[in-house]
């Protein structure tokens, strides 16, 4: 066998090692699913709704009180929501659904939904108040517009009430 020939037959010999490799090498593939779901979701603070000095002998004898204070939200995107103030842990006061408590005494207050306060802000039905849908998940504040009835007879002291905000969604 000459030099060529056994050249020839190792180059043969190499091809067909190399060559079924390639020869039967292939590929498969497949999608992967990724799923995840989104759940509303929302939580709720509060600002103090203080009046202040309440003076029942000149100012506030006929002229009432007015306080804001501010319920914040925050929500997933694009949620629905309805925010309720309850009656408050001293409810019901004389002739309102809310009232402040000093030593067994009330003094009656309400909070409403605008400024005018003409719409009262309860915990269901109408009286609830319904934000515009969560453009982000950015916090959003609303103001809570709270009057104090003018001409009340009531003695000194520091009154204060409860009143638990809850969020719907």
């Amino acid at each position: 066998m000459t030099n060529s020939t056994k050249l020839s037959c190792a180059l043969v010999i190499l091809l067909l090692a190399v060559g079924p490799a390639k020869l039967f090498a292939g590929s498969a593939s497949a999608s992967l699913s990724v799923t995840a779901t989104v759940a509303n979701d929302c939580t709720v603070s509060t600002s103090a709704l203080a009046f202040g000095s309440y003076e029942p002998i000149v100012t506030n004898a006929s002229t009432p009180m007015d306080g804001t204070g501010s319920v914040t939200i925050t929500c997933t995107k694009g949620a629905t929501t309805t925010i309720g103030l309850d009656a408050g842990s001293n409810a019901p006061g004389s002739g309102t659904t809310r009232a402040m408590l000093a030593g067994g005494v009330k003094l009656d207050y309400e909070i409403y939904k605008d400024s005018g306060r003409t719409t009262i802000w309860g915990n269901s039905g109408a009286s609830l108040f319904t934000p515009p849908v969560a453009p982000n998940k950015n916090s959003r504040s609303f103001s809570v517009f709270g009057r104090i009835p003018a001409g009340q007879d009531v003695a000194s002291g520091s009154y204060n009430d409860s009143v638990l905000a809850t969020i719907n969604f």
